[in-house]
Order: structure tokens, then sequence, then C-alpha cells
């Protein structure tokens, strides 16, 4: 028999060898010690015995063997050799008693390179077999800037917590991200029942994404793996049946082939203006009427997001009185959100928004579920190709809220009071800071964050002495306080100057004749698996500013000039050279920063004083946002 199968063998071998031939790539086992001669200095750390996954195990430690194998670890030596005789009795030995003696094998960058054992792991692996146990030692590479190893310094410090070397991901954060997604803190030990847990899940998951073609997908499957159990949940995993599990695989699997995309995005930075004839212009007396469902994280009453958000209904009731029908929910939750999307739709909404980002995994899973309900959410840069999500360009506003508080502020010290960093929230802090300090280049911004634990910053204004004050974009029904959109400090009093106005009744009354006219489906390109972001601004008519009578009337004037500027998209506040806390951004006079750059900024201009903050150092109520788009600021 072991003769037969190292026929079989050596036939898997020759082909493999041949194949990596035709496409110029080195077609026997990697060594370890050709890598190594390039990379610097490392260092060694005994690991003991190991359970090695035998997908990972590379090729071999020294030059010895590796020409006895292809580089899928099959024979590739004549049948009548010594070796051929070895490696057949080995294989008769697996099939009667199995393999036990553990192999020798180093580690490096989470590839295993064999010392002892080369034939047992070719045997293995041609009976595939998952795991070998293997007395390994690490080799530990020195840091670098490099994508890969900074991943692998980023497993090593999950290693710690909890010893899985079987999944593995391409993107940085992402083990930070698994070990929130199965429940645990950051450092928190994994006992031996979390990882039988998390081995009887992840193997359950990948044998079905493997046996529907994943393997085929440019991400790995931790990659997709990690998506699935955010949408889903890790635990709700456990319970399904096998049926269950394929099916939403089967539904989500658009959003596997979005992950190799890089996440990208398709931004729509303006309405889509679609050449129709005057009668196509007529909203059709035929269209079936819409259903339109609103979920509120907050009620209008207690939150100014919440409140402009209702506003924006209201303004769609009146806008289509005939065409449509609206309702809301309030007080909406991460862990409720599915209830209340579920609730919407067996209620005959057909058309679905959610005003949060905190509701994205909920959005995206009712999309799966109901492929006839249009799901939107309102978030930023997220990459979901089943929804369709949409934002404000509100730093367009916030740069001429900045120019005024530079002209206003005798003293030329301003503070920005944000709430959550996050996508889009930086660009914000950034725009006001560029604003302020185009008129006024000696303005300084101190930065407060609203959602930080155990500050108060009032005592923050206080001693800073700032003279004007960012607040909170809007005033809500259920607060007389006047400390709201910009506001001047005279005598402990607020004087109001102007505030931003994002006006989501006419975001939605464009999204809802793109549906009602048809062009919502010219969106749509069936070749593409990039999802549909729409971030319009002042050039669509949804971001404005108001201002108070208390302006002078020069600052007016300078007001409406940029606006119209912007309008006509003829000046981008991030524009020219720029310099951060740590250095110039952009060096090029006549360079824009592109609409990604922009959403995704990590860094603070350079007449701000404050900084992004870390996770730990926000409140509770900030985490569900922080954990959907929270935008950390790297290191170095």
């Amino acid at each position: 028999m072991g003769r037969e199968d190292y026929t079989k063998a050596f036939k898997l071998g020759k082909r493999d060898y041949q194949a990596h031939l035709l496409r110029g790539e080195p077609p026997t086992l990697q060594i370890l010690d050709d890598i190594l001669q390039d990379q610097g200095p490392f260092s060694e750390i005994p690991l003991g015995l190991v359970q090695i996954p035998v997908d990972q195990i590379a090729g071999t430690k020294t030059a010895g063997r590796s020409n006895s194998f292809s580089a899928n670890f099959m024979p590739i030596l004549q049948e009548d050799t010594e070796f051929a005789y070895k490696w057949s009795s080995l294989s008769d030995h697996h099939i009667q008693e199995g393999i036990r003696d553990p192999i020798k094998a180093y580690e490096y960058m989470n590839k295993f390179y064999v010392l002892e054992g080369n034939k047992r792991v070719s045997v293995m692996k041609f009976f595939g077999v998952v795991s070998i146990p293997g007395t390994v030692t690490r080799i530990l590479p020195k840091r670098t800037e490099e994508k890969e190893n900074k991943i692998y310094f980023e497993f090593l410090e999950f290693y710690e917590a909890a010893p899985i070397n079987y999944i593995w991901f391409s993107r940085e954060g992402s083990f930070a991200k698994l070990q929130e997604a199965v429940g645990k803190q950051p450092g928190e030990k994994w006992t031996s029942e979390d990882m039988l847990k998390f081995s009887f899940i992840y193997t359950r998951f990948t044998s079905e994404y493997k046996a529907r073609g994943g393997s085929r997908l440019s991400i790995t499957p931790g990659d997709a793996f990690l998506s699935f159990i955010t949408l889903y949940g890790y635990d709700s995993i456990e319970d399904k049946t096998t049926n269950d599990l394929k099916e939403l695989l089967i539904k989500s699997w658009e959003e596997f082939e979005i992950l190799q995309e890089g996440q990208e995005i398709e931004l729509k930075m303006n309405p889509s203006q679609e050449k129709k004839t005057l009668l196509s212009r007529l909203l059709p007396m035929s269209s079936p009427k819409l259903k339109v469902a609103f979920i509120y994280e907050k009620t209008p009453g207690t939150s100014a997001w919440t409140y402009s958000h209702e506003l924006g209904r209201f303004y769609l009731e009146q806008t289509f009185p005939d065409e449509l029908s609206t309702v809301c929910y309030e007080n909406g939750t991460q862990e409720n959100a599915d209830s209340l999307i579920e609730d919407a739709v067996s209620k005959g909404c057909n058309l679905i928004f959610t005003t949060s980002p905190t509701f994205v995994p909920s959005s995206v899973k009712a999309a799966i579920a109901n492929p006839d309900v249009r799901v939107l959410s309102c978030s930023l840069n997220t990459s979901h190709r089943y929804i369709r999500t949409y934002y404000s360009r509100l730093h367009e506003a916030k740069f001429l809220m900045g120019a005024i508080a530079g002209a206003m502020a005798e003293n030329n010290l301003l503070t920005y009071i944000a709430d959550y960093p996050i996508y889009g929230s930086i660009a914000n802090i950034n725009a006001f800071a560029l604003g302020a300090k185009m008129i006024n280049p000696r303005a300084k911004v101190y930065l407060e964050w609203s959602t930080m634990k155990d500050v108060d910053i009032e005592e923050k204004i206080r001693q800073s002495k700032s003279s004007c004050i960012s607040g909170k974009d809007m005033v809500i029904p259920e607060e007389s306080s006047r400390f709201f959109g910009i506001y001047h400090m005279k005598d402990g009093n607020p004087r109001n100057l102007a505030m931003p106005l994002c006006h989501w009744g006419k975001f939605y009354e464009q999204l809802i004749r793109t549906i009602m006219d048809g062009t919502w489906k010219y969106d749509d390109n069936p070749s593409s698996t990039k999802a549909i972001n729409y971030w319009w601004g002042m050039s669509a008519g949804v971001i404005d500013v108001i201002c108070s009578q208390h302006l002078p009337i020069g600052t007016k004037r300078l007001v409406e000039l940029l606006k119209a500027t912007i309008s006509a998209e003829k000046f981008n506040p991030f524009s020219g050279i720029l310099y951060s806390q740590s250095g110039a951004v952009v060096n090029e006079a006549d360079r824009s920063l592109t609409p990604e750059e922009i959403m995704t900024m990590d860094w603070l201009a350079e007449n701000i004083i404050g900084s992004i903050p870390k996770k730990e150092e926000l409140t509770e109520q900030a985490a569900p946002v922080i954990r959907q788009q929270g935008v950390m600021k790297k290191e170095g």
C-alpha cells in the first residue's frame, strides 16, 4: 500500500514542480536559512511542544532535504530510491498505527520550517492531516514598518493571550478585533475551554467556506471569519445548524468579495444626474408607494443628531404627502436594532434608514435576509455591498465655522468640542482649525472630547481662556441651552454667532427621487463589488451655515463668498500645503486631499492643542460607535 501511495504522491509532486517552473517560481521547498540570510539580527524563543497546522508548514530549515520535495511537500525522487522506500514505510506506519513522534521545526512569521521530520510532514500532507505535533523554536525578527511585519507582531501579542496559530489576517488591527469579537478584553487570557470552543467554531466555518470556493479568494479564511462573526455574532454561530451556516455563507458571499477588493468604496459625491425627458422626470403615478422607516439611536428630544434626522423625516412627509409614509423607531441599541428593523420589515417598510454607525451590522443582516428591502445606513467609509451608506460633508461647513471663529476671537484662542473620534469627525476638527488659521494665522484651537472619561470641559474652557467655542451643532427641543454652534463667551454668557446645518430632509428627498425616477439602479455596476457611499455636501444643497445677526457684515460677506466657492466645487478646504502636529502632510501647493484621504485622516492640524483619544480613555457610551467606525491615531 505504501508503494502505491508513494507513486501517487510522486505524481502530485512532479505536477506541482512543473507548474512552479512554468510560473517562473522556485519548484522545491523554501529554505529558512536562505530567507534569514538578508533579514538582519534575530532572536530565538523556544515554544516547546506545539500543534503545527500542516497548511502552514512552508519548507525546511536547511538546504539538505529541500530538493527531495516539490514546493507542496510531495516527493520528487524516483521510486527506486532509498528515500522512496522510507517514505513508503512511513505511509504504512501512518495507516496502521498513526505517526505520533513530534517533528522539530522553526517558526518564522507564523510559517513553519522543518528541521527533523520532513518525510513525516510529506506523508501527513499527502493524507490530509490537519496538524502535527512538533517541538518548535520561534525566530523573532526585528520590527519594521512593513505591513506583514506589523501584522506578525500583532499576532505575537494575541498569542500571549491565546496560543492559537492557525488563524491569520491580511489587515492590520485584525487580531485585536478578533479578541474583541469573541468577547475578550485586550490582553485577556483565554481558557482551555475558550480555545476548544474557538477551534470548533472556526473549523466549522472554514470547512464550509473552503467548500464553497473560499480558497479562490485573495483574502485569508481568517479575514472572512472575522467579517462573518462581526456581522452575526461569535456565540450565535455555535448554535447554527450546518444548513443554516451554509445559507448564511451563500448570502454573505459578496461581503467576502468586497474584502479582497481592499475594502474599496465607490463614493457618490453628488446626486446622480441622469438626462431625462420632461415626461420621465415627472413622478410616475403608478409607482408603488414607499413606506419608509427611520431607526434612531436616541430620541429627538435628547439628541441633536436624532433631532436633525427627525426634521428630515418631517420634510419628506411634507414633500411627498401622496407618494410615501414614514415611521420611526427611537432608542435603538446594538442589542435591539435587529428586532426594530425586523418589525419595520414586518409592517411593510420597503426602505429603511438606520441613522447611526452602530446599526451597520444589523443593517447588513437585514439587507441579506430581505433582498427586496432597500437599507441605507448613515455612516462613512463602511464597505458593505448589501447596503448603501450615506453621510454629509460637514467639514465644508466646519471650515466656514472656523473662519468665523478665527475672525471673532479677539485673543486668538478657540475651543472645539468633539464627540466621537470616528470617520468624518477628524476632518470636521481639522477643517475648523484650517478655517480659523486662514482668517487668523495666530489662532489656536483647544480640542476637547465630550465622551472622555472624567473631564470637566467647562473647567477646561475656563483654563484655556478661549473666547470662541464650537459646541454641539444645534439646539434640541428639551434643552434651552445656548451652548451650540459657534458662540462667543462674554461675562460667562454665550452669544451665538453661527451654526452648521445638515439638511437631512434635502438629502433624503434626493435619495427618494432616485428611487422614484429609476436612477437608483444606475448607481449599481454589476461587474463591481465596490460598496456605494453617498457623501454629499454644499454642492448638493444638503450642507449650509446659518449666521447670526451678531456677525459683522464683512464677516457675513466672507462666509457667503467661501460658501459660493465650495458649493461650485472651486475650492477644497484641504488644499495647498498642509501641516499636522508632527510635520508636513502635503508639500505641494497645487494639491488637494482626495475624498478618501479626507474621510480616513488620523492626524490633527498644527494649530490644534489636543489629541485623538485612545479607546480606553472614552466612556462606555462611546464603545459601540468606536468599535464600528473609530479612528485611532497610528503610532510613530
